[in-house]
């Protein structure tokens, strides 16, 4: 047998192993090296920054963020791998990945090979958000104003602030063509890298669980146009790259009308599962000052909320995922040292919700908290984000330290280490056909 036929076994035997590895879905499981896989991960958006050698980064602590996170159980990180710039722009994690319209920084594409290949030896999977509704990267709205060459209407904290005008800036993204091919670009950069740590191309990286259109994008009075963008979007990814799942990043039919549709939303065939959020605080269901009060009521419309998206995604026949939850430390109390009984409280009511209905054998797959902080600490309690200061869970437009679970809160990290295993045992009782 000749040396070349050797190598080509063995490469093709290798490429056969690596595509084998790829989380995929199977009905309304997702599978991961041909088991199921229900998963208690985190959003740890940062990580691209975290992980620069330049302004704002911190390599070490990365590598002790994601030794505490292996250590919990936790093993799927929902992360960005985009920002838009230009660096200085208000409430905006920085440094940017693309300072402009296909100009980059170098430092932080190596720093998400970098924060890929430290997943992939502890065995995380990512799924990777390629945009956002929000100002906090950039995403849509900056998009528009290259386009453009207008300005963005910024919310509060924005003095003057309006929320309803900014999302109305936001979603003139679906019907500008030169805002969506700058948007496409970054896709086709994106997803065509390999990384130059580990070697493999992201195409072929089993690290990646899915690639995400977007974080919470919303279709306002463009729903037509939002579903096109989904359907158009979820093509061009597959096409680039048939490895890997697609999802939108949606939050669901949300409270307000907002242009979305969760089963429409969802229905295209290149839309692998299904997600949503729910923000009890946010949506007014919830008083952190009144907890006694509101927190039953709060639980009820949560569980409701889930229930309903749950029976529309097993008419899909999609798994479900609730990618962001989260709740104030006790009170509304912003410091790091503030108690979190209400919080554990809350954690542990949802992860029982979500571990239960994955044990019934339903689509619901896993929940991934909102968000890690680990080591960083807000410069004060409420302080808004500057360049500089520690990167936690609450992006920059929002007040630090607000819905952050940090290294020290050791209550709530016991409560994440027990649903970890609960979802665990769940996976391994499903594999046992038990």
């Amino acid at each position: 047998m000749n040396r070349f036929f050797i190598t080509s076994l063995l490469l093709l035997m290798s490429s056969l192993a690596i595509a084998q590895s790829f989380i995929t879905v199977e009905g309304t499981d997702f599978i991961r090296n041909g088991k199921p896989y229900h998963f208690l991960g985190t959003n740890f958006w940062y990580g691209i920054n975290l992980a620069h050698q330049g302004d704002g980064g911190g390599r070490e602590r990365l590598l002790r963020e994601l030794d505490r996170l292996q250590a919990l159980g936790v093993d799927n990180l929902r992360i960005m791998g985009a920002s838009e710039g230009p660096d200085g722009s208000p409430w905006r994690m920085a440094p940017a990945l693309q300072m402009a319209p296909g100009q980059y920084n170098e430092g932080l594409w190596d720093a998400l090979d970098f924060l890929l290949a430290e997943m992939s030896k502890r065995q995380m999977a990512a799924v990777v958000c390629l945009s956002n509704f929000w100002p906090w990267s950039g995403g849509m709205a900056q998009y528009v104003a290259w386009a453009e060459g207008s300005t963005i209407p910024y919310p509060p904290p924005a003095e003057g602030g309006n929320w309803l005008a900014y999302m109305l800036y936001s979603a003139r993204f679906y019907k500008n063509q030169t805002a969506k091919a700058a948007y496409f670009a970054h896709l086709e950069k994106l997803i065509n890298r390999t990384n130059t740590y580990s070697g493999v191309p992201y195409k072929e990286d089993p690290t990646i669980m899915a690639w995400q259109l977007a974080n919470e994008p919303r279709g306002m009075f463009s729903a037509g146009k939002y579903r096109k963008w989904i359907k158009t979007s979820a093509r061009f990814i597959k096409r680039l790259d048939p490895n890997h799942l697609v999802c939108i990043g949606s939050e669901g039919n949300t409270q307000t009308p907002t242009g979305n549709h969760f089963k429409k939303d969802h229905r295209f065939p290149e839309i692998d599962y299904t997600t949503i959020h729910i923000w009890i605080q946010n949506w007014q269901w919830y008083d952190p000052q009144q907890p006694d009060k509101t927190y039953d009521k709060a639980l009820q419309k949560a569980t409701n909320y889930i229930n309903r998206h749950l029976v529309i995604a097993e008419k899909l026949h999609k798994p479900m995922v609730l990618e962001e939850f989260g709740i104030a430390r006790d009170y509304d109390n912003y410091a790091d040292t503030a108690s979190t009984l209400w919080r554990d409280r809350y954690y542990r009511d949802v992860f029982e919700i979500v571990s239960q209905l994955a044990r019934q054998g339903s689509s619901m797959a896993g929940v991934n908290f909102w968000a890690w902080g680990g080591e960083g600490r807000p410069r004060a309690p409420k302080a808004v984000w500057q360049p500089g200061d520690d990167f936690i869970g609450d992006p920059p437009h929002e007040y630090q330290g607000w819905y952050s679970v940090y290294d020290a809160d050791v209550s709530t990290l016991e409560v994440i280490r027990e649903y970890c295993q609960k979802l665990r045992q769940v996976s391994e009782k499903k594999q046992d056909g038990i």
